[in-house]
């Protein structure tokens, strides 16, 4: 299960009230990479796969491909604002790592393949 915060479901709608494409809906997957073996991606997409996993969450569409499920059960966003401006955060209970940048974590089963460059 994946949480996300009122304030960051807020802040994702008026995002996506913004585009001008039809039928986007939240996208959030995992790749390998980053500096410690797996990287985050979130973002908008309008085509949904056969064996994409779809949540609704206070009426917002959250879709995650079958594969990155596995690393995301328990993951928390949310949106803090800050005087630099504001930005996404990831909780994730999975990750036994993670670097400076909160992108980038592995897991206690799974390292991932981490960047050549160690770059987030």
């Amino acid at each position: 299960m994946i949480t996300i915060s009122d304030t960051a479901n807020d802040k994702i709608k008026e995002m996506l009230a913004a585009e001008e494409t039809p039928d986007l809906f939240l996208r959030i997957g995992v790749k390998e990479g980053g500096c410690s073996g797996f990287s985050y991606g979130m973002g908008f997409d309008d085509e949904q796969h056969d064996d994409d996993q779809v949540l609704e969450m206070s009426g917002l569409k959250v879709v995650v491909d079958a594969e990155s499920i596995r690393y995301l059960n328990g993951l928390q966003i949310d949106f803090k604002e800050s005087a630099m401006g504001g930005g996404f955060t990831i909780d994730n209970p999975n990750a036994t790592a993670t670097c400076g940048c909160g992108s980038s974590f592995r897991t206690a089963t799974a390292a991932g393949k981490p960047s050549a460059a160690g770059e987030c």
